[in-house]
């Protein structure tokens, strides 16, 4: 018998999929109901199967009426890769999730080994020596202007 995780994970895949915008909200305590289970499992859940290394977008919003986003991200054509890079980017980018959509794009062959090396070294934290947020929008410029270079060949 599956554990409650892969139960949750599947329900929110199919969904996904039912989905014709190809993003679902759910209210994590809705949720939680539904599967009988506590509010963390399925921040557990989330937080472990659908990342950005796994090609998925989560958006959350705390407080009342507040919701998770979960939106699966196809990294298809140059254009639209850039494209998604640029909404998922957008002013700032932590080193972690930098680090999961170079990830993607290596995986997916959008970049080599050696590019992905590059753009990692020239993002650590190391490399930008700067305090939060400025690092994270430093990194966020870097990085989409490397993409656009490397994506527009």
């Amino acid at each position: 018998m599956r554990n409650v995780s892969e139960i949750i994970e599947q329900f929110l895949k199919r969904s996904l999929l039912q989905s014709d915008a190809g993003v679902i909200e759910i209210q994590r305590n809705d949720l939680a109901d539904r599967f009988q289970c506590v509010p963390s499992q399925i921040n557990y859940v989330i937080s472990t199967r659908f990342t950005l290394e796994k090609g998925y977008l989560v958006e959350s919003k705390r407080g009342g009426g507040g919701y998770i986003r979960i939106q699966k991200v196809e990294l298809g054509v140059k254009e639209a890769i850039l494209d998604s890079i640029f909404h998922m980017v957008e002013d700032r980018i932590d080193q972690t999730a930098s680090e999961g959509l170079i990830y993607q794009l290596l995986e997916r062959g959008h970049i080599t080994v050696r590019e992905a090396n590059l753009i990692n070294a020239a993002l650590h934290r190391d490399s930008l020596a700067l305090k939060l947020p400025l690092r994270d929008e430093i990194r966020a410029k870097v990085l989409k202007a490397m993409l656009i270079t490397l994506l527009s060949r």
